[in-house]
């Protein structure tokens, strides 16, 4: 393993800390057309519908026994299709850690939209990113071949919209975000990463896919202006505004410590968007801290609405 390697998992390992404390809602407006009362639950195939709340659900993937956890709001109904939303967790955590952390139940209970938490590999769980991280990626799991799996499996019990499936993702989380709108941009309409940049290498998507990102400059873990163990965010962000054909130059808005840069229009309908978070730490914007010494969220805006709102304006086409 290279020194840039090992430096980089020394950063991640922090995240081995102690999480804690309950999840804080975050308020949201439903979607009108998605908030009728729910349809008794009906069969999808010849597999029983999943019903409203959460559910482990387990498969192989790669020869290694794979779980998610599959939240269905209150109001879903299995006579249509319905789109669904893959959050990633990051390096040391857990499927469920996501819930708390990122607030996206609530959102989806409001929205009506399914949320899907997959659990990495390894003794502390991490997801292959291409260049990263810990046990999956020195032993080059199969992380995209899990998620194509996940939703072949997913399509069973659900009435999935696959015209609107998405990926986010905190920390490695969000650096497997990344590798999903490389290598499986097929299935993924959009992605959102979190504190962390793009390290897949060979980035080849199959067709333009949009971004949006959040990054805040303060982060010591992943740092904002990346180095020698780090991809900028800049230099991904330039990257799919390169390959999605996007405008060169941004349109700038500012609000307090954000800073909004909107690449659009670009091909294909879509579009690369950046949220800078001046000073911001390690933490998902928004959200709860995974804990105390790892960072604070800015509470200047919700990463999670933010990202449904660009994720419902960017289906496959």
């Amino acid at each position: 393993m290279s020194m840039h390697h090992k430096y980089y998992i020394v950063g991640l390992v922090m995240l081995a800390m102690v999480i804690a404390a309950c999840g804080r809602r975050i308020e949201t407006s439903p979607i009108p057309s998605q908030t009728t009362p729910p349809a008794e639950p009906q069969s999808v195939g010849s597999h029983p519908a999943l019903t409203p709340g959460d559910t482990t659900r387990a498969l192989v993937a790669g020869g290694i026994e794979r779980s998610y956890i599959v939240h269905i709001p209150h109001n879903y109904d299995a006579s249509r299709a319905t789109p669904v939303v893959i959050i990633f967790h990051g390096f040391n955590l857990k499927a469920e850690d996501m819930i708390r952390i990122t607030g996206f139940n609530t959102q989806a209970d409001g929205a009506g939209f399914i949320t899907v938490y997959p659990q990495g590999s390894g003794k502390q769980p991490a997801w292959n990113g291409g260049r990263c991280c810990g046990e999956a990626q020195k032993q080059n799991v199969d992380d995209v071949g899990f998620i194509r799996l996940l939703l072949a499996d997913l399509g069973k019990v659900i009435n999935v919209d696959t015209k609107r499936v998405y990926a986010t993702g905190f920390s490695n989380g969000a650096i497997m975000s990344y590798r999903l709108g490389c290598d499986l941009a097929d299935q993924i309409a959009a992605i959102a990463p979190i504190s962390a940049a793009q390290e897949t290498e060979d980035c080849e998507p199959s067709r333009p896919i949009s971004v949006i990102h959040f990054h805040g400059t303060g982060d010591k873990l992943n740092p904002y202006d990346g180095g020698s163990r780090f991809t900028s965010v800049k230099d991904s962000i330039q990257f799919w505004v390169n390959q999605d054909d996007c405008p060169t130059q941004p349109v700038t808005e500012r609000s307090g410590s954000i800073v909004h840069d909107i690449y659009a229009p670009c091909v294909q309908g879509t579009s690369v968007e950046l949220y800078t978070i001046e000073s911001g730490e390690h933490a998902w914007p928004g959200g709860e801290a995974v804990s105390a010494e790892i960072g604070k969220p800015t509470t200047e805006i919700s990463a999670t609405s933010l990202m449904w709102e660009f994720f419902m304006a960017h289906p496959l086409p």
